[in-house]
């Protein structure tokens, strides 16, 4: 029975590390494309679309009010 080349093993899980920390690297440069102002702009629209504005809720009428 032969043993495994553990240089070839290293080299390969050196290459394995060096490509995950390539995805992750493009992954974030994606998220830093923006604009300080065109990221503001998103923001605001995409709080647009989730929180409609409504009225805020009317306070119950307890014992001590006018």
């Amino acid at each position: 029975m032969r043993r495994p080349p553990w240089k070839l093993l290293g080299l390969a899980g050196l290459a394995g590390v060096a490509a995950t920390g390539v995805v992750i690297a493009r992954r974030r440069r994606a998220q830093h494309d923006y604009s300080p102002d065109e990221l503001r702009e998103r923001l605001h629209a995409r709080l647009a679309e989730v929180a409609p504005r409504a009225p805020p809720p009317a306070e119950p009428a307890g014992p001590g009010a006018a």
